[in-house]
């Protein structure tokens, strides 16, 4: 086991690391505006991603991307991470994500030209509608969104919400009950493609965070689904195997956000050592002189470190050994 990045490796994530710290991080003041619309200049870098043959490193070449192992794609989201919009620009967030590994597994032949090539060149995005505000979101087995077969049809009532980057979305992928008679409560529930422009799909607000709505990219929607009828060819896989597909899907999100999240801390570790470095509290004295503070940096550190070994080890064992194999190191990361 070692987790060392390869020459060729390393060498890339110096790359991406200035392109962050030179393109993206100077861009964040302007982005954080509350009424900011970002399309345009998200749109003008991923065109210089695109230009530098970066787009998409969790996808294969076959479509589109860069062909990383999970791996290798852990290094990558971990620089991606230390700014808000650099999985954006990579084509590389969440939930589009996790949409394109299931379309592309799942999807029928006739959706591939018409949502899956528009959904890899970043021209439209997609949300998932798992999530509902009445029961709880840690247990899926308590879904009580509805999805009825009605000839050559699915009709689909009930309430989600916390469904990310649902405001200007093209499709949802909706997780539904369709077998609420299965002897497995695991077979009951389906996924689906429901366009967002379909009779009876409503996004009724954005969500706030933190005390924020935002909008598009960083929304989080509350999405109702009233006799909402989509074909049945939009179905995603064989009936009843939503539980299935979802962990299929979440198990590598799993290493995405955590590595996302440890870039997160390593840029946070970096601000907090440079204003202990800086920050007098007396004449020629700084924050860093004191040992307490020098103990929480020297804690952080290991923390920081100990947390990103861990979602290696399990990035690692997905690319080895599957999913369901590793379902116990998925969990604990």
């Amino acid at each position: 086991m070692s987790f060392r990045p390869s020459p060729d490796l390393s060498e890339f994530l110096a790359r991406v690391r200035e392109f962050v710290d030179s393109r993206l991080i100077p861009a964040e003041a302007q982005f954080l505006e509350p009424r900011f619309d970002y399309r345009s200049m998200l749109n003008e870098f991923r065109a210089e991603v695109k230009s530098k043959g970066w787009w998409a490193p969790h996808l294969s070449q076959e479509h589109g991307g860069m062909g990383l192992s999970l791996m290798n794609f852990a290094r990558v989201s971990e620089e991606l991470g230390r700014t808000p919009l650099g999985h954006h620009a990579f084509h590389s967030h969440a939930p589009d994500v996790g949409n394109t590994a299931i379309l592309n597994e799942y999807g029928s032949a006739d959706k591939k030209s018409e949502i899956i090539e528009p959904l890899l060149d970043g021209s439209i995005h997609s949300c998932f509608a798992m999530t509902e505000p009445d029961s709880a979101g840690s247990n899926p087995l308590l879904l009580r969104t509805k999805a009825r077969r009605e000839g050559d049809d699915y009709v689909l009532d009930g309430h989600k919400w916390f469904t990310t980057a649902a405001d200007g979305a093209a499709f949802a992928i909706v997780m539904a009950v369709s077998e609420p008679e299965a002897d497995s409560p695991y077979a009951r529930a389906s996924m689906l493609i429901v366009p967002t422009d379909t009779r009876g799909y409503e996004l009724v607000r954005n969500v706030p965070v933190m005390g924020e709505p935002h909008h598009g990219y960083f929304s989080h929607g509350d999405v109702r689904l009233s006799q909402c009828r989509v074909p049945a060819r939009n179905l995603l896989g064989a009936t009843g195997a939503g539980f299935l597909i979802a962990q299929q899907r979440l198990g590598p999100g799993r290493i995405h956000h955590c590595m996302r999240w440890i870039g997160i801390c390593e840029r946070a570790f970096e601000l907090m050592c440079e204003r202990a470095a800086t920050r007098e509290i007396a004449p020629g004295k700084v924050l860093g002189s004191r040992q307490l503070v020098q103990g929480w940096i020297a804690d952080s550190r290991a923390e920081i470190d100990a947390a990103r070994l861990l979602v290696l080890n399990t990035a690692e064992a997905i690319d080895e050994d599957g999913v369901a194999e590793s379902r116990i190191a998925i969990s604990e990361i």
